[in-house]
């Protein structure tokens, strides 16, 4: 499938507002891959595909399509099964819509929770996803927003920082424990910074 059937395919199955966000991750993912020096169309096609589970409302679904993929679901996500439209993305993103580019699926699987030692493309579409303009919830958008086109490292340590610290305050929100992996990775790569004085 070409970017723009794709696209078409996506308009078509998502709700509005969820078509939205993906057209807003895609443009910042191109965005910052212009800035950081990363092949801006595969960021683009990365941003386009990162929510394509989205279709698939149902917990039973996203559970029955992991299985049938052999992907392994953690006590997390059998806890909060939206956890799983990162996984079932990248199962999508390959299956049906073609992708066979192991770092657009991986970035598309990780996006959600994060890993230790992200990709570049990894980090693009995982700041992406928090940062694109139809967002405005989330705590410190602005300097993030100004921060994300000057440091990857420390805007993704930021953003997981918010996520922790967030979800230890609503006891009710299940944590995954490779978000709390992907927190502390950076969170030593950030005081290491501090320690050089950088």
């Amino acid at each position: 499938m070409t970017t723009k059937e794709i696209q078409k395919d996506l308009k078509n199955k998502l709700k509005p507002a969820r078509y939205e966000h993906t057209l807003g991750v895609s443009d910042t993912a191109q965005h910052l891959a212009k800035i950081h020096g990363y092949d801006c169309a595969k960021a683009a096609l990365a941003g386009l595909l990162h929510d394509c589970a989205k279709i698939h409302g149902r917990r039973s679904k996203k559970i029955a399509l992991c299985r049938e993929y052999g992907v392994s679901i953690s006590d997390a996500e059998y806890k909060n099964p939206s956890l799983l439209h990162a996984k079932c993305g990248a199962i999508l993103a390959e299956h049906e819509y073609q992708i066979i580019d192991f770092d657009i699926l991986h970035a598309i699987r990780v996006h959600t929770t994060g890993v230790p030692d992200m990709s570049l493309l990894d980090k693009i579409i995982f700041i992406a996803d928090y940062i694109e303009p139809n967002r405005d919830k989330a705590p410190h958008l602005k300097e993030l927003r100004k921060l994300a086109d000057k440091d990857l490292d420390e805007t993704t340590y930021l953003i997981l920082k918010d996520t922790v610290d967030y979800l230890k305050a609503h006891e009710d929100q299940t944590m995954d424990p490779t978000t709390v992996s992907a927190y502390e990775y950076y969170r030593d790569w950030h005081n290491s910074q501090n320690r050089k004085g950088v």
